[in-house]
């Protein structure tokens, strides 16, 4: 991967920034945040839709760098900008879908001034997992052995990244029943799934200290 990377695959260089954010196949004082911002920067360059969401988050949260809520926000909206050019190029159902879903935002966004793009208004369909992503998902599903215990697999469908500790990924603080291994598949998560079934309950405790315990809901 890490050569991958050199190459400057955006993939690559997206997925060595996860295992940065997380201190994959660590401790979780072996985090390194700044070098993941470096290598999401550097995937979102290269047009990695993910990596550029990731890195809006991160400005808007101070994570792994100054914190820049503007900078930040015009990241998500690139990246939301990006997603929606990929559904109007590949699949005519879903642009008839997106043009219907358009007519109404652009009478909200009239009235109110909110931006258009899928964080901030507009639903578009859920983006195809990658194979790669449907492999792992499936490999780790079906081989339930292959995860030691308490291990878990990342909450969005469209991901398949398993944790190499427990409790590395962090849960929905509103619910604690889904984990992320990155803010880009919570964001993307709760979009299209989790926010019709979050419902609150009762603090759960952090028994290991390694979730962040961040809420799932809105943040873009």
């Amino acid at each position: 991967m890490a050569k991958a990377a050199m190459n400057s695959h955006a993939r690559a260089l997206y997925s060595l920034a996860v295992i940065q954010f997380n201190g994959s196949g660590g401790t979780k004082s072996d985090k390194d945040l700044r070098a993941g911002v470096a290598l999401c920067a550097r995937a979102a360059f290269l047009g990695h839709i993910d990596a550029l969401r990731e890195l809006g988050h991160c400005l808007q949260d101070g994570y792994g760098v100054k914190q820049n809520i503007s900078e930040g926000r015009r990241f998500l909206i690139q990246a939301n900008a990006r997603e929606l050019a990929a559904v109007l190029s590949t699949n005519a159902a879903a642009r008839q879908l997106v043009n219907s879903n358009l007519q109404s935002q652009l009478r909200y966004v009239a009235a109110t001034g909110c931006p258009l793009l899928s964080d901030f208004g507009c639903n578009v369909p859920a983006p195809e997992p990658h194979p790669a992503s449907r492999f792992l998902t499936e490999w780790f599903t079906v081989r339930s052995g292959s995860l030691d215990s308490g291990l878990r697999l990342c909450s969005h469908a469209g991901c398949g990244r398993p944790e190499t500790r427990k409790h590395e990924f962090r849960r929905c603080s509103v619910c604690g029943a889904v984990n992320y291994c990155s803010r880009a598949c919570q964001a993307l998560d709760w979009k299209f799934r989790h926010k019709a079934e979050c419902a609150p309950v009762e603090r759960w405790l952090d028994e290991d200290g390694e979730d962040d315990g961040e809420d799932d809901g809105d943040r873009e």
